[in-house]
């Protein structure tokens, strides 16, 4: 355990952005917590996991790294054997063992309907990239958000490749079998399957797990409380020196 207040560090998935953090960073601020939003590049796992390595690296300090979606895949891979990382959050988040994709683990349980909704661009390094069709965007991801919130959330998702998507975990031994996690669920998640999810939990042996009843996907947005709060269980479990927030 550290003995310095830890860096929150929150990792944005496919069909999001930085900015769908921003609820939970003004909780969090809002007791002191220094806060940092990745732009996760969405290119491949391996690149991805790398630049969150580069910025905890430039912080210099411990961290709690927090993942929401294909972004369990990267905090995972960016975690492993990294003496800076003191915990994990995962939020509506895959939590990959070694060599599981998003793709791969996303049909292990029946739920998701992602895949209806898709649209694919070629993109230029080869491949293609997918996005969320605006029309099917608030219902698919964000039901539980304001109709005008989740039109601007589809305007301002970024996309991800096929490749990273379809690339598995690399890390022999998943951050997770090392590192204490906590789990967010939305239990009407229409991307990520609530049973997957149940699955990944028990089997991080994770510290626990908060089930947001009508909860969708994007539950750091439509429920910043319970997210702060579980990042809050994190910091607290990781820094026992820390005085209690209340």
């Amino acid at each position: 355990m550290s003995e310095q207040k830890p860096t929150v560090v929150l990792v944005h998935g496919a069909f999001a952005d930085s900015g769908s953090w921003s609820g939970v960073i003004e909780k969090l601020q809002a007791m002191s917590f220094d806060c940092v939003a990745v732009a996760n590049p969405l290119r491949s796992l391996t690149g991805d996991a790398a630049y969150v390595r580069d910025v905890i690296a430039g912080l210099g300090r411990p961290v709690v790294l927090v993942g929401h979606s294909y972004a369990g895949l990267v905090i995972t891979e960016a975690a492993a054997g990294n003496p800076a990382v003191t915990a994990l959050v995962y939020v509506c988040a895959f939590a990959p063992d070694h060599g599981e994709s998003a793709f791969g683990l996303s049909t292990r349980f029946p739920g998701s309907t992602l895949g209806e909704t898709l649209v694919a661009y070629p993109v230029s390094t080869g491949g293609n990239e997918f996005a969320i069709r605006p029309d099917l965007y608030h219902r698919q991801f964000a039901a539980d958000v304001p109709a005008a919130r989740a039109a601007v959330m589809a305007a301002t998702q970024r996309p991800a490749t096929e490749a990273a998507l379809s690339e598995g975990l690399p890390a022999g031994t998943p951050a997770w079998k090392n590192l204490p996690s906590w789990f967010v669920i939305g239990d009407a998640d229409l991307n990520i399957p609530p049973a997957l999810q149940r699955f990944e939990a028990e089997r991080a042996g994770a510290r626990s797990t908060r089930e947001i009843s009508g909860g969708s996907h994007a539950v750091a947005v439509s429920n910043p409380d319970t997210v702060a709060q579980t990042i809050l269980d994190a910091l607290q479990a990781v820094t026992p020196t820390m005085a209690a927030v209340e």
